[in-house]
């Protein structure tokens, strides 16, 4: 596997009247002849919001449009996702868009708590009402510590989940720091979760503590992961599996690495991988936690 970068695709500097900065965690949904992407901008205070903006991916270098307002919020006062909310996974089904996000609340004893929420709109361009003002999938005795960054299919009517789940919280240096792993859960509705703690993908060596939101593609008998696993900087990572259930980790077939200079030299992170006419494109983030955009890459034929 070895992917062609067609470069920064999406440039957040300066925002855009409703983000100022960052333009994170890209997933994307075919609109017709061009794709809409969805990501996170931050705000003046640091709070993330969803927006979107739309693309030809064979003609990547011109913008077709940019959301003037967001279609997902923070939540209110003392809400989950009252200090942030930042795009995960979209599911179109039956005219419908389940937008899955990752709510953020400020934390004292360590700096932030997680949890999984579920905004759906009615069409490609409204706002994303919440299913729910509390996550779809929170804390729990298999989750203890946070969930985060869903990614679901639709398989016969069962929703399949890989999503981030805390494993601790450890001080170092004086500051609290989250390690994080893949983890899976099921449902019948895409409401209601059934999440025993199943591991797919955990650390490999002491030094990884983090795991960025999963992209999974069904390919015939085989499941394709991609993800970003964090040591110092996020890169980019990749697994199979026969079920959806027991990963191998193949890292090294990733086939996508930083830059030497640039925007993206610096950090790989949070991988969408998608078909478009005959091909697999990749859209990802670089340095900064998508402080320097979006990305775009294309699988060599």
């Amino acid at each position: 596997m070895k992917w062609i970068k067609r470069g920064r695709i999406f440039d957040p500097a300066g925002g855009h009247g409703w983000f100022v900065s960052h333009a994170a965690l890209p997933v994307a949904v075919a609109q017709g002849d061009h794709h809409r992407v969805y990501f996170s901008g931050r705000d003046g205070a640091r709070r993330a919001r969803i927006g979107y903006f739309d693309v030809d991916l064979e003609r990547p270098e011109r913008l077709l449009e940019v959301c003037a307002a967001p279609i997902l919020e923070p939540g209110p006062l003392g809400a989950f996702d009252d200090s942030g909310v930042t795009a995960s996974c979209l599911v179109d089904l039956a005219g419908r868009r389940h937008h899955y996000y990752t709510g953020w609340s400020l934390g004292v004893t360590v700096p932030f708590y997680l949890a999984i929420g579920l905004a759906v709109a009615d069409d490609a361009g409204s706002r994303a009402e919440r299913v729910s003002p509390a996550p779809v999938l929170g804390r729990s005795a298999a989750d203890p510590y946070l969930t985060a960054s869903p990614w679901v299919l639709v398989e016969d009517g069962r929703w399949r989940m890989w999503y981030v789940s805390g494993s601790r919280w450890q001080r170092e240096d004086g500051q609290a720091k989250h390690y994080y792993n893949v983890r899976y859960a099921e449902s019948r509705d895409g409401t209601h979760w059934d999440a025993p703690g199943t591991v797919c993908i955990d650390y490999a060596s002491p030094a990884e503590h983090a795991f960025s939101r999963p992209c999974v593609i069904k390919d015939g008998d085989r499941y394709r992961m991609w993800y970003a696993f964090r040591g110092a900087a996020y890169r980019i990572g990749y697994a199979e599996s026969a079920d959806g259930l027991r990963w191998e980790r193949r890292d090294a077939e990733a086939g996508i690495e930083v830059s030497a200079t640039g925007w993206d030299a610096e950090m790989l992170a949070y991988p969408c991988v998608l078909d478009h006419r005959g091909r697999r494109y990749m859209l990802y983030n670089g340095n900064g936690f998508g402080e320097t955009g979006i990305g775009l890459a294309v699988l060599d034929a």
